[in-house]
């Protein structure tokens, strides 16, 4: 049972990295930007989260870092596509290789570096209790964290005025406009949100999930974390059970092979991957599904003149 009860805390740490990521993508979709370039800005700011630990030795300090890495990044992405109306797609792509290619180049000097030693975070009592305290009470307060901010995001966008506008400029940004509503800003300070929360799931990982920074350490999660709100729908709370399901298939890899398993080792780390093609296979089966659910504005540029 003790095995069974780290393969699940696991999960619960792999799939925070994803759902933060993908929680804010979907703000960016929810209000009609796509953006592929969420595997550079997590590279980018792990290397920010990073540097900002080795030379400060504050996580909180790495963790804002990271945000604001991610940011900026978005706000970059946000003005050329919202303002030069540039492809969102080829521009996405573009971000995603520049922030390979940057992080690789500026985090050289950061290979060698160790990052000061953790703090165990156990939740007192709670976390003494057999098989379910290894589970689900000796994780940093990111992963809880995780579970807030899927919870807030389903508040301001159901609850709220302001997620209702948000969503109305993703369904019909002509209608926002004509009602007054600046659909440009409120498209790029989406774009910037979504961006910080990329920049807060790469610090993440560079700084608590595997505290170390070496070259494209990101490894594909940012594009999982894209193909996450499509699979959910673009429903926080799908998105949150859509990625402990992916961090338990990347988990299960090691757990097979820690009992013995014999299955090629090239075959388990490629489970991930094969799991979110089949998913989106499945899921696109259904386009009246997918058209329901989607924001009919996302992907297209917005002339207020129009």
């Amino acid at each position: 049972m003790e095995s069974y009860a780290l393969l699940f805390a696991a999960t619960l740490n792999a799939g925070t990295v994803l759902a933060i990521a993908s929680l804010g993508l979907l703000i960016n979709e929810k209000a009609g930007v796509v953006n592929l370039g969420a595997e550079g800005m997590m590279l980018c700011a792990a290397l920010a989260g990073f540097a900002t630990v080795v030379h400060t030795g504050s996580t909180a300090l790495g963790f804002l870092a990271g945000m604001g890495a991610g940011a900026l990044l978005a706000a970059i992405f946000g003005v050329l596509v919202i303002w030069l109306n540039t492809n969102q797609y080829a521009t996405g792509l573009a971000l995603s290789l520049f922030g390979a290619g940057f992080s690789a180049f500026a985090g050289t000097r950061y290979v060698q570096e160790t990052l000061p030693e953790q703090v165990r975070w156990a939740i007192p009592v709670l976390a003494d209790i057999p098989v379910l305290g290894a589970a689900l009470f000796r994780h940093h307060p990111m992963v809880y964290g995780c579970v807030a901010i899927a919870l807030g995001l389903i508040w301001f966008l159901y609850r709220t005025r302001a997620g209702l506008v948000l969503r109305s400029v993703g369904e019909s940004p002509e209608s926002a406009h004509a009602l007054g509503y600046p659909v440009r800003r409120i498209r790029l300070m989406a774009v910037m949100a979504g961006g910080a929360l990329c920049g807060l799931a790469g610090a993440y990982v560079a700084t608590v999930y595997t505290p170390l920074w070496v070259e494209g350490m990101i490894a594909g999660k940012g594009w999982i974390a894209l193909a996450l709100t499509t699979f959910a729908t673009w429903r926080p709370a799908r998105v949150l059970l859509g990625a402990y399901l992916f961090g338990g298939v990347t988990m299960l890899q090691f757990h097979l092979q820690a009992i013995g398993v014999q299955v090629p080792s090239q075959f388990l780390t490629m489970l991930p991957y094969l799991a979110t093609v089949v998913v989106l296979v499945l899921i696109s089966r259904n386009p009246t599904w997918i058209r329901i659910n989607m924001p009919s504005s996302i992907g297209k540029p917005f002339y207020p003149g129009s």
